[in-house]
């Protein structure tokens, strides 16, 4: 039984992380299509694709790190009241990944109102979030 928690402990670790390399990349590829001159379509052809192919990935990625995550929880017991605050910030963590389909659905329309700027300070939410995270769960304060 321990073994299986802990390995459903690894593959909920090993997807979190892979889901955050997509959350850390994606504003990234938003930085550079906010940057795209008005005439440089096959630039942003190119962009649009690769924002398009990560989202679905890391979407992917997400459902099984909160797959796992809900595994851990229900399935062994897990408990204490710094996971529910670890599920507001993981809630929070969903709905900036949903703000990134809104955001590239902006750009697909070509209806992106915000700045190379906006982007670049919008890209840090996910590394905040992280940190907060992994704090909760590395010293569970409460």
């Amino acid at each position: 039984m321990l073994t299986l928690m802990f390995l459903v402990k690894s593959l909920h670790i090993v997807f979190v992380v892979s889901w955050f390399s997509g959350l850390f990349y994606l504003p990234r590829i938003f930085v550079n299509l906010a940057a795209v001159p008005a005439d440089s379509t096959a630039e942003r052809e190119r962009l649009l694709g690769m924002a398009r192919r990560l989202l679905r990935f890391m979407s992917i990625l997400a459902l099984l790190a909160i797959a796992f995550g809900l595994w851990l929880w229900w399935g062994f017991g897990i408990t204490g009241s710094w996971l529910y605050v670890k599920i507001v910030l993981v809630l929070a963590l969903i709905a900036y990944h949903l703000s990134c389909d809104v955001l590239l659905d902006g750009f697909v329309r070509n209806r992106n109102r915000r700045s190379e700027r906006w982007f670049r300070i919008y890209n840090e939410v996910p590394l905040l979030l992280l940190l907060m995270i992994v704090i909760l769960v590395v010293l569970k304060p409460f």
